[in-house]
């Protein structure tokens, strides 16, 4: 059977951004295997989770809000774009999920920072363009690099992509960039795997492999968007086949009765 993975709707305010994004995390799913399994703000809590208890693997696309900056206590900046609070509140239950059960993660620009916010970490409200312009437009494919920590789960699954440029202590690979905020301080359980180099801008996070209740969970969030580059990117093909690989592996975590 193909692995079922649930994606939310990227925003709750805005169809035509829906209709034109959406499409894209689905197509890269199915591409590689996978069934796209569309999450609506409209469906009640009740009835996420049984969507969701259908599904192998979850990814939370990106989107043209913000994360509530009350949420890792913080003031609003003027820069800062207004909250979803639907596309949370879909989100949160998802996350919620993903943690209790072990499965499978893939986060996507604004899904990686609700995912660090979720997690009680912080994000830096708007990224200067200098020396790096991180907003760069949706057509452009490449923006600038990534340097990729080599002993990460990251570096693994790209290890063997044609663009992947090898380095004495880093993989650096060039990806596209579409964003205005980033990972400040990493959430709980979470590890930053990946910068840019030219400032330093947080990546890429995953989870932590070793030890502790969460070990040998898939939980990896991406700063920019491997969906839009499959057919140039390497990398961004890699992504999407070990994240369906895992899913399609994927089995639900044993739960322990409690004695109590």
């Amino acid at each position: 059977m193909r692995p079922r993975i649930a994606i939310p709707l990227p925003t709750s305010t805005n169809p035509e951004y829906n209709a034109r994004a959406w499409p894209q995390y689905a197509a890269a799913v199915t591409r590689f295997g996978g069934e796209p399994i569309e999450v609506s703000w409209l469906l009640s809590s009740a009835d996420i989770a049984r969507l969701v208890g259908t599904c192998q693997g979850i990814l939370l696309p990106g989107s043209p809000a913000d994360v509530n900056p009350h949420k890792y206590g913080a003031e609003s900046e003027p820069e800062t774009a207004a909250a979803d609070p639907a596309r949370e509140n879909v989100d949160e239950l998802l996350l919620q999920d993903a943690h209790n059960l072990h499965r499978p993660l893939l986060c996507i620009c604004y899904g990686m920072q609700t995912l660090n916010v979720w997690r009680t970490g912080t994000l830096v409200q708007d990224v200067l363009p200098i020396p790096v312009n991180h907003k760069a437009p949706r057509g452009v494919a490449v923006a600038h690099s990534v340097a990729v920590a080599p002993d990460s789960m990251l570096a693994a699954m790209l290890e063997s992509a044609s663009d992947v440029e090898h380095m004495a202590d880093m993989l650096r690979i060039p990806v596209n960039s579409s964003h205005h905020q980033a990972v400040g301080i990493a959430g709980d359980g979470l590890r930053v795997v990946a910068r840019c180099p030219q400032d330093g801008v947080v990546e890429a996070v995953e989870g932590e492999q070793t030890g502790g209740e969460q070990a040998g969970h898939f939980v990896l969030g991406l700063q920019w968007h491997p969906e839009r580059t499959l057919e140039e990117s390497a990398a961004s093909r890699a992504i999407f086949s070990h994240f369906l690989q895992v899913a399609q592996a994927w089995q639900p975590r044993a739960i322990r009765e409690s004695l109590g």
